[in-house]
């Protein structure tokens, strides 16, 4: 049917293939949890050591308040000063800062910075410094009561604390240790990833990509016509349920085949047997409607034939009369000779007629051949032209050339008598029926006839071809139904246009087998 998709009997390409997407799923979806598994579990270890470098921070801070109290009691800081020098010479510090309660930094481990001021930043902050990341705390020294009369610092009692020891820890190691232990994990993710996706498209391949490519070769062998080959399959999950259904479904379609050939073996018997009632039941109408038209020419045809015989009648008086003398000269022999020879040839006459008219009304077995189409319409217009003559009218034929189309010539002339007969009833005395033929260059011959008669009426005029319709007193209804049939069956066309009261013109189109001009 127009417009059907027809099923494609090619593989899909291979970015379309569902082990494809399915695989790609798999190890998207895989390498994706175990990425954001590793990125959490990392964040929650950073979060760890940084929490581990800020305690180790303060750790260092109360170290370097305890050592120097001393010397800060004792008013010793260069020893003091000393002492925070070696602690910030350990690898992991970055840098020892103290600061007064003015801001002002009295003393750095990064001798830059000794006198520079600033607000010291309150608890723990991570920062970047010298290209790695820094954590950062603030241990304040509070003023106790032994710092009073020590002389270390100005004496003021309401002042709780005297200043802040600032440790930064660097993070370097630690940042380096979290970069390896990133790419290790993430490698052993994808490694992991792999193994998985690997594992999964094995068993999708054979749990679920085999049975599925079983199934689309059956399709297509069914889509083939072939429902002989069952669906193999070893599985008992939903597939091979679908499977079973689907090799169920192909047992159907066989059995419904077998049915439908069945059915069509016996129609085509009997369309064989209707056909030959058909062929016989047109038969029988042409030739029906042969003798319906050889009654209408029955009176006008025993009218011609009445002439010559009179003419016979009287010619065989007069020899009769004449070979009853006891002498006969020549003049009277000679007389006798040309009455004869006048018998003779009306005789051939009427013979004529009565054998053209057993001819047109014999019936007998189509014989398609090679016709020209002019032969059969000049003998048709023999027929009628006693008609034409009867009835007053006048006939204007214009014929050229011999088109040759294949077709039986005796249907072919009765088609042709039939139309004729009812240009030649629906006129009256002294009118003109026109007979036109014309080879037109898409290789067909058209005979058109042409009256000025009566004309059909519109509502009647698309009933003229079915069977017994007619609007005559004395019609059978079957001349133009006839012809109609004739026509089609030559592979031509039968078309009537008519107006009321103006005429109507019949044009018989007929293809061509050759073309001979005159």
């Amino acid at each position: 049917m127009a417009g059907e998709k027809v099923p494609s009997t090619h593989s899909p390409p291979f970015t379309r293939r569902i082990g494809t997407r399915l695989t790609a799923l798999v190890a998207v979806t895989t390498f994706g949890t175990f990425t954001l598994a590793v990125v959490a579990g990392l964040k929650v270890q950073e979060r760890y050591l940084i929490a581990q470098a800020i305690d180790g921070a303060a750790l260092f801070g109360d170290t370097i308040t305890r050592a120097t109290h001393d010397q800060m009691l004792r008013g010793r800081k260069d020893e003091a000063y000393s002492v925070i020098r070696k602690i910030g010479e350990l690898p992991s510090i970055e840098n020892v800062r103290l600061f007064n309660k003015e801001g002002r930094v009295t003393f750095s481990t990064d001798a830059k910075e000794i006198g520079s001021t600033g607000a010291p930043p309150d608890g723990a902050r991570v920062f970047k410094a010298r290209g790695h990341r820094v954590v950062g705390l603030t241990t304040p020294i509070a003023n106790e009561t032994k710092c009073a009369g020590s002389g270390c610092h100005a004496t003021v009692a309401e002042d709780r604390v005297l200043g802040v020891v600032e440790v930064g820890v660097s993070l370097a190691t630690m940042d380096q240790e979290l970069a390896a232990l990133r790419l290790k994990t993430l490698g052993v993710g994808l490694l992991a990833t792999l193994l998985l996706t690997a594992l999964i498209l094995s068993e999708t391949r054979r749990y679920i990509l085999k049975p599925v490519k079983a199934l689309v070769y059956a399709t297509r062998e069914i889509a083939a016509g072939n429902l002989d080959k069952p669906v193999h399959h070893s599985s008992s999950d939903e597939l091979g349920l679908l499977a079973d259904s689907f090799d169920g479904m192909r047992l159907s379609l066989a059995a419904a085949r077998a049915e439908i050939d069945g059915l069509l073996a016996s129609l085509e018997d009997q369309v064989e047997e209707r056909t030959a009632a058909l062929k016989e039941a047109q038969a029988q109408l042409i030739q029906g409607e042969k003798l319906a038209s050889l009654g209408k020419l029955s009176a006008s045809i025993a009218h011609e034939i009445n002439n010559p015989l009179a003419g016979i009648l009287t010619f065989s008086k007069l020899l009769v009369r004449d070979l009853d003398q006891e002498t006969i000269d020549s003049a009277t022999r000679g007389e006798a000779l040309v009455r004869l020879r006048l018998i003779e040839r009306e005789t051939g006459r009427c013979s004529a007629i009565v054998r053209s008219l057993l001819d047109f009304a014999r019936q007998r077995p189509v014989d398609l051949r090679d016709v020209d189409v002019h032969a059969a319409l000049e003998e048709s217009l023999h027929l009628i032209d006693h008609q034409i003559e009867l009835q007053g009218l006048k006939l204007d034929a214009d014929l050229k050339g011999h088109p040759i189309v294949c077709a039986d010539f005796g249907q072919l002339r009765q088609a042709f008598v039939n139309v004729l007969l009812n240009a030649v009833e629906a006129s009256k005395r002294g009118d003109t029926v026109l007979v036109r033929s014309v080879t037109e260059p898409a290789g067909e011959v058209v005979i058109s006839v042409t009256d000025t008669g009566v004309g059909i009426d519109e509502e009647h005029l698309h009933h003229i071809f079915d069977p017994f319709f007619t609007t005559k007193e004395k019609g059978t209804g079957l001349g133009l139904s006839v012809v109609y049939g004739i026509v089609e069956g030559l592979g031509g066309k039968f078309e009537v246009t008519s107006q009321k009261g103006q005429g109507t013109t019949v044009r018989i189109r007929l293809p061509l087998v050759a073309v001979t001009t005159a």
